[in-house]
C-alpha cells in the first residue's frame, strides 16, 4: 500500500519541491548546454545570413542605381550622338548647297565670258567685213569712176574743170 500512498499523494495541482528543483536543473543544464553549443552557432549562423542578405539588398540597390545612371548616360549619349548626327547632316547640306550654288556662278561668269567673246568676235568679224566691203565698194567705184571719166574726158581741158571743181567741193566740206 505504500505505492499506493505515493499515487494517491501525487497531484498535479501540489508538485513535489524536489522534482521542481531536478527539473529545474535540468532545464538549466539543457538550455547551457544548447546555449553554448546550439543557440550561439545558430544565432551567429543567422546574423550571419542576415548580413548577407542586407550586403546583397545594399549591392542590388547600388547596381540599380548605376544601372539607372548608365541608362541615363547612354540616353545622353545616343541624344548626343543624334544630335552630331544632324549638325552634320546640316553641314552637308550647306556645303553641297554652297558647292551648288558656287558652281552655277562660276557657270554663269563662264558662259557670260563666252558670250561676251563671242560678241567680240562677231563685232570684230562685221567690221572687218564692214571694212572689207567698204575697201571692195571703194575700189570698184574708183575703177567705174575712173573708166567713166577716161570715157567722158578725153580731153584735157574737161580733165581740168573737172580737177578744179572737186577741189572746191573738198575746200566746202
Amino acid at each position: 500500500m505504500a505505492h499506493m500512498l505515493f499515487l494517491a499523494d501525487f497531484s498535479v495541482m501540489k508538485p513535489d519541491p524536489g522534482l521542481i528543483f531536478w527539473t529545474f536543473l535540468i532545464f538549466l543544464l539543457v538550455y547551457v548546454v544548447l546555449g553554448r553549443a546550439a543557440f550561439r552557432p545558430i544565432q551567429k549562423a543567422l546574423k550571419k545570413r542576415e548580413d548577407d542578405i542586407q550586403d546583397s539588398l545594399d549591392e542590388a540597390k547600388k547596381a540599380r542605381e548605376e544601372m539607372s545612371q548608365l541608362q541615363a548616360q547612354n540616353e545622353q549619349l545616343l541624344k548626343e550622338a543624334q544630335e552630331e548626327r544632324a549638325k552634320i547632316l546640316r553641314e552637308a547640306k550647306d556645303a553641297k548647297d554652297s558647292i551648288i550654288a558656287e558652281a552655277k556662278n562660276e557657270a554663269k561668269k563662264e558662259a557670260q565670258k563666252i558670250v561676251a567673246d563671242a560678241k567680240e568676235q562677231i563685232n570684230n568679224m562685221r567690221m572687218e567685213t564692214m571694212t572689207n566691203i567698204r575697201n571692195e565698194v571703194g575700189t570698184m567705184a574708183v575703177d567705174i569712176a575712173e573708166k567713166v571719166l577716161r570715157n567722158k574726158l578725153k580731153g584735157d581741158q574737161e580733165q581740168e574743170n573737172l580737177v578744179n571743181k572737186l577741189v572746191d567741193e573738198i575746200k566746202f566740206n
